[in-house]
């Protein structure tokens, strides 16, 4: 476990923060992978139909699970603040609190799936062909809730300790069992939705048990014992203040994304499998740059829990650096690459020519979303959750939902619905930027002020 560590308040940083981040990147592929099979195989052994049931259906489990993964962050930021302060009897509450608090969430959205699934579908227009089988879809993922609940807090809590190896070990054995039956349950026995979604469940309680499993044999403030399995209230409160801001800022994107989606729906079946097929192919995209947010809030947890305000200014201008190089190669290889990535979900000239179309428009400018992300993962960092949703909804949700319910409404285009991507995003980072520099300063000052008493 002390080989997979990474320092993080002492030492060069540049490298520690690759190093890092790119455990993340690759333990974010593979999450990504299990949909990504999902969609492909349907896409290529169940027709166009199932294509577009299972990759329209991504909002939606967005929109309903956000709130709760969301509250990760607060465990990733308590965890992290504890180990930078010294604090291992926090750190332990923290991963036991964590632990039953996550299966609890779990259990609920097992229910929100079974009983919201058809109801938010219909609300989102989905087509007659399509809604039945996304709704079983998703009454069958949501099986999985518990195992990725649990999942989400155990690997934000080791990341916090600076450990991004073993997650990463963990997914790719649960991601080549996912595709296995992913490839055994449409093919051989037709189960066609039904049987990834099944795969997607057993893959997810795989990787879940093996995470519970490691962190029941450590011997050190990870130790995770069954007996001890209970909620500490300051800790609880601490991981609400600071992930709930997280989880509504993440569930009122998705509610956004879900008006898009709405949007793209009444385009017809083909948009919607070839904009499915791009957005899958945008999340590789986003993990990437999105795990440099994780590695911003992780360090900068770490070094505002030692103290170490000019270590916590470098790590944010080098996730900055890192995130803007990682979003414009990446996004714009995919626009690049458009016609051949979409021809692996589907050889419909319609949907693939509708996914090149999405992907000019949110991947070339992807780099844009990534600061944004960095500096949310900033401002968390420094134990503020608050201001950065509020910043986010208004900046980003609240610009797309207008952009839509007017301009959209006028020009009913697929160009002019996309553009409210890269339009947000530029909107909410300059915010941010604003944000972060005025409560770094504050920071620095009140600790200035602390010394000289």
């Amino acid at each position: 476990m002390n080989s997979s560590k990474i320092d993080m308040t002492h030492g060069p940083l540049l490298g520690k923060l690759i190093i890092f981040t790119i455990p993340i990147i690759l333990s974010g592929v593979l999450q990504l992978l299990f949909n990504a099979a999902d969609v492909i195989v349907v896409g290529r052994f169940a027709g166009e139909a199932s294509l577009a049931a299972v990759g329209s259906t991504n909002s939606l489990i967005n929109l309903m699970t956000n709130l709760f993964i969301g509250m990760s962050v607060g465990a990733n930021v308590c965890a992290a603040q504890f180990f930078g302060a010294g604090q291992l009897k926090d750190v332990r509450k923290t991963v036991h609190t964590s632990t039953a608090f996550s299966l609890i969430c779990g259990v609920i959205l097992i229910f929100i799936g079974a009983f919201g699934a058809r109801p938010m579908l219909e609300l989102m227009g989905s087509p007659a062909d399509v809604i039945s089988l996304a709704a079983l879809y998703v009454r069958i993922y949501f099986i999985a809730m518990p195992a990725i609940m649990l999942y989400n807090f155990l690997a934000a809590i080791l990341r916090s300790a600076g450990d991004t190896k073993h997650p990463l070990i963990f997914l790719t054995v649960a991601g080549v069992i996912n595709v296995l039956f992913n490839l055994v349950l449409v093919i051989v026995f037709k189960l066609g939705v039904a049987g990834v979604a099944i795969a997607t469940v057993t893959s997810n309680y795989i990787s879940c048990g093996m995470l519970v499993a490691f962190f029941m044999k450590q011997d050190d403030a990870l130790k995770l014992e069954i007996s001890k399995i209970s909620i500490d209230g300051r800790i609880l409160k601490k991981i609400i203040r600071i992930g709930l801001p997280a989880g509504i800022q993440g569930t009122v994107f998705s509610l956004s994304n879900v008006v898009i989606q709405s949007a793209i729906n009444s385009f017809g079946t083909a948009v919607i499998a070839g904009s499915s097929a791009a957005g899958s192919i945008e999340g590789f995209v986003y993990i990437s740059m999105n795990s440099v947010s994780q590695t911003c809030v992780t360090f900068v947890g770490q070094n505002y829990g030692a103290g170490d305000e000019k270590r916590v200014k470098r790590v944010i201008f080098e996730c900055l650096g890192i995130v803007t190089v990682v979003g414009l190669v990446m996004g714009n290889l995919a626009h690049g690459f458009a016609g051949t990535l979409l021809g692996i979900y589907t050889d419909s000239p319609e949907a693939i020519a509708a996914g090149t179309l999405r992907l000019f428009w949110v991947c070339c400018p992807y780099f844009l979303c990534g600061i944004m992300d960095s500096l949310t993962g900033g401002l968390r960092g420094l134990g503020n959750s608050t201001l950065p949703m509020i910043v986010s909804l208004l900046g980003a949700c609240a610009t797309r939902l207008i952009w839509i319910a007017t301009y959209f409404q006028i020009h009913h285009t697929q160009n002019v619905l996309f553009f409210s991507y890269p339009g947000s995003w530029f909107l909410t980072l300059t915010v941010h930027s604003i944000c972060l520099t005025i409560i770094y300063k504050k920071w620095v000052q009140k600790k200035s002020s602390e010394i000289r008493i």
